[in-house]
């Protein structure tokens, strides 16, 4: 039997959720139980759209993750919801054994993002991009594209020292290794407002375009960019990524081997449902969602029980016997909650296929 290493059990594992879900839920730092046991594909190249008008800051794109893989959100000029505020970019960060996500906001001054080098004015610390003067958004135009005439509040500072990369994530292995300073961990803790609800809607659209999912595009969005938020169709808003910003492959589910829930990887995306009813195409999906979230959830809660197991026996100086029987243990009860599950979505599958090939013939 392989060694153990106790103390680097993962700690957490990835909940299935809707990423509305959190878009509406905690700004100030930690989307609550968005988290992922492996990290986000690197930032895919591409070029920034014009910006469509007066008012309109730069929202850099960014990977998220929708409960079974990870897609792009792509990057998009939205309106500030009031005069002065600016906006702190999501980012993903390594904690405790799994890369957290951490929801974006407005606020009177950029917080920290993970120093994520998003480009376009975000260049991991601060934002280099424009600023407000007397009620105005003034644009630097080194690093945004601004059609001066259109957009008359213009300014040239050139940025100096950029460290290019296109790491998505903060931390862990190959992860931005920076952190932030005591003024932008103050600008973390005031009051923020969450995305406005064209963010929302744009997240949601991105969310249900399989072209955006990295197992689809490969690390390459078509859509990289948009002049405005949601516009995916608009040929004169819409930029598509030049190519991958480094090679990304998703870990295999181990299956039938894991010893840890964390060990299975993310379970396969059923088929999208197809009745020739909308209504009950959305019921369905719907029900697949609610399923695998409460499969991720089990997940997530077997891993704290045995890793709490861990840490007891760890602090009981228990011998190598005892260590591989609670791994027999682990193994097995890891084995049958993945065997009910498989058998959960195959049911599930089965109670939706005749209706689905019943609706064709009508």
């Amino acid at each position: 039997m392989n060694t153990i290493v106790w103390k680097q059990v993962v700690r957490s594992l990835l909940f299935g959720v809707f990423l509305l879900g959190l878009c509406s839920g905690v700004f100030a730092q930690v989307s609550v139980g968005i988290s992922v046991n492996f990290a986000p594909p690197p930032l895919p190249v591409y070029e920034q759209p014009i910006c469509p008008g007066d008012g309109y800051i730069w929202t850099p794109g960014y990977w998220a993750w929708d409960g079974f893989e990870y897609y792009w959100v792509p990057g998009t000029w939205v309106l500030a919801p009031q005069v002065a505020y600016l906006w702190t970019p999501p980012w993903w960060g390594w904690s405790g054994g799994v890369y957290l996500f951490h929801a974006g906001y407005w606020g009177p001054h950029v917080g920290w993002y993970g120093g994520i080098v998003y480009g376009f004015g975000y260049f991991g610390h601060g934002f280099e991009g424009g600023r407000w003067d007397g009620g105005h958004f003034f644009y630097n135009r080194e690093v945004t594209n601004v059609n001066v005439t259109v957009i008359h509040n213009v300014y040239n500072t050139k940025v100096e020292n950029i460290t290019v990369n296109h790491v998505s994530y903060n931390g862990g292995t190959g992860g931005i290794e920076a952190r932030p300073t005591a003024q932008e961990e103050a600008y973390s803790r005031e009051h923020h407002i969450g995305p406005v609800a064209a963010q929302t809607q744009h997240v949601e659209a991105a969310r249900s375009n399989p072209e955006m999912r990295a197992s689809s595009n490969h690390g390459i969005p078509p859509v990289a960019a948009t002049a405005r938020p949601g516009e995916f169709t608009n040929r004169e808003g819409v930029v598509p990524a030049k190519e991958a910003g480094g090679h990304y492959e998703a870990p295999a589910n181990r299956g039938t081997e894991a010893v840890h829930p964390h060990e299975l990887g993310f379970y396969q995306r059923p088929a999208e449902p197809n009745t020739g009813n909308a209504k009950q195409n959305q019921k369905y999906q719907q029900q697949q969602q609610q399923l695998y979230n409460r499969q991720y959830q089990e997940r997530h809660q077997l891993q704290q029980q045995q890793e709490q197991e861990h840490q007891n026996l760890e602090r009981q100086n228990g011998n190598e016997q005892q260590k591989q029987q609670m791994e027999q243990q682990h193994k097995q009860q890891t084995q049958q909650m993945y065997q009910r599950h498989v058998q959960e979505q195959q049911q599930m599958q089965q109670h939706q296929a005749p209706q689905q090939s019943g609706q064709h013939h009508h």
